[in-house]
């Protein structure tokens, strides 16, 4: 399955922007992101939930050494949030290498079938939890948490980790 072509609303870092908001909008397409590369990316709920900031995103950042050593391009955190709290999340939880890509309109999301209305929770319509491993545009692998379902009751963490996915990763050699 190839992964669906998007273009995500970024903000990078620009100096000759003045003002306490230095950044400026920059586009950032599907095909810039994972054609001739290894990219592993992850999804979940939301930034500075509870399980996305204790556990899933920190051991992503804590074992970005060894997916790079395993020929990983690029790890990616990706929410339906925007990019400036995708900014600020990245920034509370110390986050050096790991990508923090915002789905602000979930329009990714809805592509890969795996945006769910979260409206029990108050967060409206979100990602579900899952990983995936992405070469050159293609999904090798995909991890999907178990339950996927509209306003679901709990929020499994067991499939989409950062373990999870290096070992699969490892295992193909």
């Amino acid at each position: 399955m190839q992964i669906p072509s998007v273009t995500f609303k970024t903000r990078v870092r620009d100096e000759s922007v003045g003002g306490p908001n230095p950044f400026r909008w920059q586009d950032r397409g599907s095909d810039e992101i994972f054609n001739g590369r290894k990219v592993v990316l992850f999804a979940l709920p939301g930034a500075f939930t509870p399980t996305c900031s204790t556990s899933h995103l920190p051991r992503y950042e804590e074992l970005h050494g060894e997916f790079a050593a395993a020929g990983i391009d690029e790890v990616i955190c990706l929410s339906v949030n925007d990019a400036f709290v995708m900014f600020q999340w990245g920034k509370a939880q110390g986050i050096e290498n790991v990508t923090l890509l915002p789905d602000g309109s979930g329009t990714f999301t809805r592509m890969m079938g795996m945006l769910v209305d979260k409206d029990n929770l108050g967060f409206g319509y979100r990602s579900w939890r899952y990983s995936m491993l992405v070469e050159d545009g293609e999904i090798v692998q995909i991890f999907t948490e178990p339950g996927f379902a509209d306003n679901a009751q709990d929020d499994p963490f067991e499939v989409s980790g950062a373990e999870d996915m290096l070992a699969f990763i490892k295992t193909r050699g």
